[in-house]
């Protein structure tokens, strides 16, 4: 795989409990860690944590992480497993001590990344985001409030949702964080709809930055990219381009109708002109 387009995923997944919920929660896991590789992922730029994993151990290997990740990657933590909330503070549970989200903050500080995804799919996580917060991160919870305390659906339909055509809601073959956000929230409401239950889990999105549209993970297969560096290089600089037009859309709404389209048009231009260089440089080969 190209180095072009690096994304890491760390997979935590947290104390069961029980039998039922140790299984449950290894098939979410493990089916993340086998979608991330179908999208391209090399398996050493995945970290999969059972729910053997202590703090120490999960602070070790974020250290690992952290040693291989560069500015421009992609970075999604993804926690997985039962959470808590006594009316203050909200953990994440794990053999012996619990993290909290003031612990998870400490962590992510330590990456150069500028694009973090961090996904707490447990219980009573809604907490997370307050502290998590920030500009050019995406912080997704599967409950709104740390009183949601039971075990949740979200993290099933998350998982799911970068291996659906279904998700893929602009069918570009891609799916970004928000569509698979927004795949994971409409999938619960059915379930619990199809079940008649009332609804104990409400996720949540936050994204300050307005980056979960253009965010996705996965790698060009080498079969797909030149050979060429100099050609590499124009692909991806095309990426960015179709990126910053996809970011603008979702801005569309709040901007003056005039701005939004003369920055349109001015993307517009040169994703024509970039498509023209790649046209003419592989031509010349």
């Amino acid at each position: 795989m190209t180095d072009l387009f690096r994304a890491f995923i760390f997979i935590v997944v947290g104390l069961a409990g029980d039998p039922e919920h140790a299984e449950l929660f290894d098939k979410w896991g493990t089916g993340l860690v086998e979608t991330s590789e179908a999208l391209g992922i090399p398996r050493d730029h995945i970290l999969y944590l059972d729910e053997n994993v202590t703090q120490v151990a999960l602070e070790q290997s974020f250290s690992t992480l952290a040693a291989q990740v560069k500015p421009d990657d992609v970075v999604l933590i993804c926690l997985i497993g039962h959470g808590s909330f006594d009316g203050r503070n909200a953990k994440f549970n794990l053999t012996g001590p619990d993290m909290t989200p003031k612990d998870f903050s400490s962590l992510l500080h330590t990456l150069s990344a500028q694009r973090i995804v961090f996904v707490n799919t447990a219980s009573a996580s809604g907490p997370f985001i307050d502290e998590l917060s920030g500009p050019d991160r995406i912080v997704i919870t599967a409950t709104r409030s740390g009183t949601e305390r039971y075990t949740t659906l979200f993290p099933e339909f998350f998982v799911d949702s970068f291996a659906s055509e279904d998700a893929d809601t602009d069918k570009n073959g891609l799916v970004t964080v928000l569509e698979a956000f927004n795949y994971a929230q409409l999938k619960v409401a059915l379930e619990y709809e199809r079940e008649d239950l009332l609804k104990t889990e409400h996720a949540k999105m936050d994204d300050p930055s307005k980056v979960a549209g253009t965010v996705f993970f996965g790698s060009f297969d080498d079969n797909q990219l030149p050979l060429h560096p100099q050609l590499q290089a124009l692909y991806f600089e095309r990426l960015q381009l179709e990126q910053q037009i996809e970011m603008l859309k979702l801005l569309k709404g709040s901007m003056n109708a005039e701005h939004y389209i003369a920055e349109f048009e001015q993307l517009a231009v040169a994703l024509a002109r970039k498509a023209r260089e790649i046209r003419e440089f592989s031509d010349a080969q």
